[in-house]
């Protein structure tokens, strides 16, 4: 499996070369990351598995700095599960190079927090009729649960805190890669703000930059 991380940054249009077609592209600032660690079955951690860093100014905690004290200043540490543990070792670094033109890649973020909303932005309620002897229930949710058993049943659609969830887009295309400035053009709209960090993933062979 290739992998790396990246930080979002805009979106913006390139046009296919034959056909002239416009296509919407998120552009992503993506590695170069570094290897922190390597996970085994065999160590205490159980399972197969690469810990990367992402280069930056960040600060981190006490914990996080000790991983990296050797590895320059990285700032977001992240690991994928992966079995292609051969000819990898701490230090190695993984960049754009690693992705073809035309790979399916899975993005993950987190989305963008919309803070406390009502039912109707929330989960998309029609409202109440805004006429016909309705007074300032337009918005409400009306009903959440009988008499009897007297209790509001988990998983009940109410007003609450929205966005600021982890979201996963899955059978994107890359649609360029520049390798100069370490830069992903994928097709579509990615999840989270700009700078936001991203988690991008597709199946295929592992090829490392040996430090």
């Amino acid at each position: 499996m290739k992998f790396i991380l990246g930080t979002k940054k805009q979106m913006t249009q390139i046009f296919e070369p034959e056909s002239g077609d416009v296509i919407p592209v998120t552009i992503v600032n993506a590695g170069p990351c570094r290897i922190v660690k390597i996970k085994t079955s065999a160590s205490k951690d159980g399972y197969n598995a690469i810990v990367l860093g992402l280069p930056a100014k960040k600060k981190l905690a006490k914990r996080e700095l000790g991983q990296i004290k050797d590895l320059g200043n990285l700032a977001d540490v992240k690991e994928f599960r992966s079995d292609e543990l051969k000819n990898l070792k701490r230090g190695d670094a993984l960049t754009v190079d690693i992705f073809e033109v035309g790979d399916k890649v899975k993005v993950v973020g987190i989305s963008k927090g919309k803070g406390f909303q009502g039912v109707v932005k929330r989960y998309g309620f029609h409202g109440h009729s805004a006429t016909h002897g309705t007074k300032d229930q337009e918005r409400s949710p009306g009903s959440i649960g009988p008499t009897a058993p007297a209790r509001v049943f988990p998983g009940m659609r109410m007003a609450g805190h929205m966005g600021a969830e982890r979201v996963t887009v899955k059978n994107l295309a890359i649609a360029k890669i520049d390798s100069e400035k370490n830069e992903l053009y994928i097709k579509g709209a990615l999840p989270g703000a700009k700078n936001g960090l991203l988690l991008i993933s597709c199946p295929g062979a592992l090829k490392v930059k040996k430090s």
